[in-house]
């Protein structure tokens, strides 16, 4: 079946299997930043932003992105001009391995979107999904409260 979205601010048409997952489908074509991690929901490793929301895409259909916007870590920066996120994430070391940075950049980046100025308690809620074995979580947390200032900043001047 033909599926009609945006992929990464692109209109996309894509044939896909009605019991395809969306991670399989994003990674089969080439979106490798969307890793497959535990293909439960538990991990966060898989994480896109569904219309803005943070989902795992490891539970989410592809036909059930008709008509919807799909943004992966693709879409978030370059390499010669990376997002404030990611610029912070490095900065900080907040990246050991990166499995799970590219879901935690996307959780992050929707948790900016509607609070520009979160509570390190607000961070850690909006991580909650997502798991890291190598870095812990403080330079995660620092990272993102620093981004967040920082696009506070972009946006007062």
């Amino acid at each position: 079946m033909n599926v009609c979205f945006t992929l990464n601010n692109a209109p996309t048409e894509l044939d896909v299997g009605p019991g395809e997952r969306l991670v399989d489908v994003l990674r089969a074509r080439g979106y490798m930043g969307t890793k497959y991690g535990c293909g439960t929901g538990e991990c966060g490793a898989c994480v896109v932003l569904l219309d803005g929301e943070p989902v795992n895409s490891c539970l989410v259909l592809a036909p059930r992105v008709e008509g919807k916007e799909v943004i992966t870590i693709e879409g978030v920066g370059s390499p010669l001009q990376p997002h404030i996120l990611q610029e912070e994430f490095s900065k900080a070391g907040a990246v050991q391995c990166g499995y799970c940075t590219p879901g935690m950049i996307l959780s992050s980046l929707a948790l900016l979107a509607r609070n520009p100025n979160p509570t390190r308690e607000d961070v850690l809620r909006a991580l909650d999904g997502n798991l890291c074995r190598c870095t812990g979580y403080v330079k995660v947390v620092d990272a993102i409260l620093s981004a967040a200032a920082r696009m506070r900043e972009r946006k007062e001047s």
